[in-house]
């Protein structure tokens, strides 16, 4: 690999500034001092920058405990981004796997690896998704039954795919869906005339959101983890 572009995939700089500090005499590879970009070896040569060594940044899989009021979304809004809170280097190439909606807390996960968000997201892979909804109302009795055998949302031509409702109180549930339409979780709730006040998700598949983890916080997923999510998940949309 060429030096300049190891320095862009080792830190921040872009493709300009590494050639500029190149040129400056602040690199040094194997302890020399270079100033041009010639070719290195990525996994023998030992590159230097101001006396401390550089490794190629890899594909960062991570979990974020989202807040309220941020969104998912990279377009410049009157809401920060989720990609706010993560302190990392190139954050410029991650990108949300699904979203959920500004108002929407809890587990989201972030990621640089197109493929493994591409599995993740694959309609042809359904995977549950369990979220904790606060209502305005009660439920009626038979809401279990309803949302098992699958809801007709507002706008759609097809049911949803059935949903396990488990009640918490009179006004609080939890939700597990294996499908990701636009808002789904709130537009369910809302064919039975409720309205979701609060909406939590805690787990993806088989990773739940750490119980530590607080609001704004994040974590890297294990390898563990990583491959369990990416044999276990469906699409993903507001929810």
């Amino acid at each position: 690999m060429r030096l300049d572009k190891y320095l862009c995939e080792s830190t921040d700089l872009t493709r300009s500034q590494a050639r500029t500090v190149l040129a400056s005499g602040e690199i040094t590879v194997n302890g020399e001092v270079v100033k041009r970009g010639t070719h290195i070896m990525q996994d023998g040569d030992d590159v230097q920058w101001e006396g401390e060594s550089l490794a190629i940044i890899g594909l960062r899989y991570i979990m974020l405990n989202k807040p309220a009021g941020y969104e998912c979304s990279l377009r410049n809004s009157q809401h920060p981004s989720v990609m706010s809170l993560i302190d990392v280097d190139k954050r410029d190439r991650l990108h949300t796997v699904g979203r959920l909606d500004v108002e929407t807390t809890g587990l989201i996960l972030i990621t640089d690896d197109g493929q493994w968000t591409h599995r993740i997201i694959s309609p042809r892979h359904r995977c549950d998704k369990v979220y904790l909804a606060t209502l305005a109302e009660t439920l009626p009795q038979n809401a279990e039954e309803l949302f098992l055998a699958g809801v007709l949302l507002e706008g759609e031509d097809k049911p949803t795919l059935p949903a396990v409702l488990e009640r918490v109180d009179e006004r609080s549930a939890r939700l597990t869906i294996q499908e990701g339409k636009y808002h789904q979780v709130r537009r369910m709730f809302a064919s039975l005339g409720n309205l979701v006040l609060a909406l939590h998700r805690e787990r993806i598949g088989p990773v739940s959101l750490d119980a530590d983890l607080q609001p704004g916080e994040s974590r890297y997923l294990t390898p563990a983890e990583v491959a369990a999510l990416a044999q276990s998940s469906d699409g993903d949309a507001p929810a």
